[in-house]
């Protein structure tokens, strides 16, 4: 089975089905139906259009639902209305189906997590752990946001505000997490810039392009991570730092500053500088003072705590933690490196292997593991 041919024609199925009337709910577990048939099916008998295979498969799925339903005699007129049986037409509709995802009966939240549970492909679990919520939360929210689309005709497309947070999710899941997403959401947000005159879309778009450009030299040849400041510089991809800058700088000229723009200014900085000694702190503490306050994200404040720390030395870092929920993911990470700068590597060791419990995922977790297994080291050569 080619798993990135099924995840690249999905969205698309998902469209067909809604434009001939299927209510969201239904569309997309008729849609989930043609999929499991698809991995019973194509690895023996692969078919010649398998986006037309999928639309005939999924449409069947919904009317079979149809007729079982209390309004058998209403639903049962849309199957004088099947199309004939042909190829499907070739339109990339992922886009279009973000928008009428964010549908304005819903809450931007609920917009958010259902988009990317239907059209995104991640998992509840992933989406869970980017909204900082546990997993029970968040499915009964995709349930309640299904329920409430359940009926309603997806003709009224949604806001740019929440289309922008749902890529920047998808983003930053591709990037970091167990699907890699990040070059469909990098396209999707050129095609938005595109159609979109809007300065938070540009800043989104630089944001992900400086974040891509370091992906190379993220992780090492055995997988395991590399921090921002031991990375390669050299592996950076350049083209993409310039564009990613030159969007940016257009975007803040509009003078109608987000959150986008200012994360992106913040990975700018950092892009621009040559080595990592040489990175403006100061600048970084005062972009992220702009994102507080245009936020007032927590993540954010972690983030800050960090950037204090090495602008104005670790124990002005630690007493910014100190301020905030030592529950935060990550909260326990940054403070055993803010106590590792401040030469108390006892402290660092422990906290860095409290950390590594409480890491995400795999890579992450070793990478804590080494962390804490070298002060270690180091603590026991000094005995």
């Amino acid at each position: 089975m080619d798993e990135a041919l099924i995840r690249s024609l999905t969205p698309g199925v998902l469209t067909v089905l809604v434009r001939r009337g299927a209510d969201f709910a239904a569309a997309e577990d008729a849609v989930q139906d043609a999929l499991v048939e698809a991995v019973r099916g194509w690895p023996d008998d692969p078919p010649r259009d398998p986006k037309g295979w999928l639309v005939t498969v999924a449409w069947r799925r919904f009317l079979d639902a149809a007729r079982a339903d209390t309004a058998r005699r209403r639903r049962e007129d849309r199957v004088e209305e099947e199309p004939a049986p042909g190829p499907a037409p070739r339109v990339d509709d992922t886009l279009q189906l973000y928008f009428l995802c964010a549908h304005p009966s819903l809450t931007p939240s609920s917009a958010v997590a259902l988009t990317l549970r239907a059209v995104g492909g991640l998992t509840t679990r992933q989406i869970a752990r980017a909204y900082l919520v546990p997993e029970a939360t968040m499915a009964q929210r995709i349930s309640r946001a299904k329920r409430t689309v359940s009926g309603v005709r997806f003709d009224r497309p949604g806001d740019v505000a929440t289309v922008l947070r749902v890529l920047y999710l998808v983003f930053n899941e591709g990037y970091s997490g167990d699907v890699d997403l990040a070059a469909e959401a990098i396209r999707l947000t050129r095609q938005l810039a595109a159609s979109v005159d809007h300065p938070e879309v540009a800043g989104l778009l630089a944001l992900m392009l400086l974040h891509h450009a370091r992906r190379a030299a993220r992780t090492a040849p055995d997988g395991s991570l590399v921090p921002l400041a031991e990375q390669d510089r050299g592996r950076w991809d350049t083209v993409s730092i310039a564009e990613g800058v030159r969007i940016l700088q257009a975007a803040l000229a509009r003078d109608r500053l987000g959150e986008f723009q200012a994360q992106a200014a913040i990975a700018a900085l950092h892009a621009d500088a040559p080595t990592a000694g040489e990175t403006d702190w100061v600048q970084i503490v005062e972009w992220y003072d702009e994102l507080a306050r245009l936020t007032d994200n927590p993540v954010v404040r972690l983030n800050r705590a960090v950037a204090v720390g090495e602008a104005d030395g670790p124990r002005a870092g630690l007493a910014e933690l100190a301020a905030l929920d030592d529950t935060l993911p990550r909260h326990t990470a940054v403070a055993a490196y803010l106590h590792e700068r401040d030469g108390d590597l006892d402290t660092a060791a422990r906290l860095y292997a409290e950390a590594a419990h409480k890491a995400p995922d795999l890579a992450e977790r070793d990478h804590l593991v080494r962390q804490a297994a070298r002060l270690n080291s180091r603590h026991r050569q000094r005995r």
